[in-house]
């Protein structure tokens, strides 16, 4: 099971990523909005030290801007994330213009993450490119009214087809519930907000069993 923190936010990784749950952090434009970054101005460098202080052994971040601008951002990326001794992951959204930089990327050498995925058929894109990750947008597809589930188990089925490389990350998953139904399916790796990561650390009848040893061992 990989666990990773889909956050810009530093004080949620701060938070979160000592539990020892997560395997790396996951970030996009949005999330850097959201955590009141301009994501023109990030620091890479920092935030890869950053994440590599805090046992990450990888940092996904995502392409933006225009596509022949990709490879440049790419670059820099990497440089970050070597220097930080910590594996960078080039997050790349399925439409067409970005897809089309992906060849030159690989080439280059950089871990390709599809992202922004809401169909099945993308997962076959994904394979045939040799991408490392691809990122399908759970919750949003449910809140879409898209057969989310059956999508999951498609991709999840093309992951067992000889040659493929491709491992389905699964974002925008909106509670534990989620994330355990797609386990079961045997999905294993999830990229999550701090809010879920809160859900699958907290259980009140485990509070309230611990409360009760406790009461007892001081008895």
């Amino acid at each position: 099971m990989d666990l990773y923190l889909d956050s810009a936010m530093t004080a949620d990784w701060d938070r979160l990523m000592p539990t020892g749950l997560f395997t790396g952090i996951t970030t996009n434009p949005l999330l850097a909005a959201r955590a009141g970054l301009s994501y023109p101005q990030i620091d890479w460098a920092a935030m890869a030290q950053h994440a590599a202080d805090l046992g990450a052994s990888e940092l996904h971040a995502q392409v933006y801007g225009a596509p022949d601008s990709y490879a440049a951002w790419a670059d820099a990326l990497l440089e970050a994330g070597s220097r930080a001794g910590i594996r960078t992951v080039v997050k790349v959204p399925l439409i067409e213009e970005a897809i089309r930089q992906v060849p030159a990327l690989k080439a280059a050498g950089c871990p390709i993450l599809m992202t922004a995925c809401y169909d099945a058929k993308q997962m076959l894109v994904a394979s045939a490119l040799g991408a490392d990750f691809i990122a399908p947008y759970f919750g949003r597809m449910l809140e879409a009214g898209l057969p989310a589930y059956e999508a999951m188990a498609q991709m999840l089925a093309v992951t067992r087809s000889p040659g493929n490389h491709t491992r389905v990350l699964i974002a925008s998953l909106r509670d534990t519930d989620q994330l355990c139904r797609l386990s079961e399916m045997g999905h294993d790796c999830f990229t999550i907000a701090a809010s879920v990561a809160d859900m699958l650390l907290t259980d009140d009848r485990s509070v309230a069993a611990v409360q009760q040893f406790e009461e007892a061992a001081r008895a």
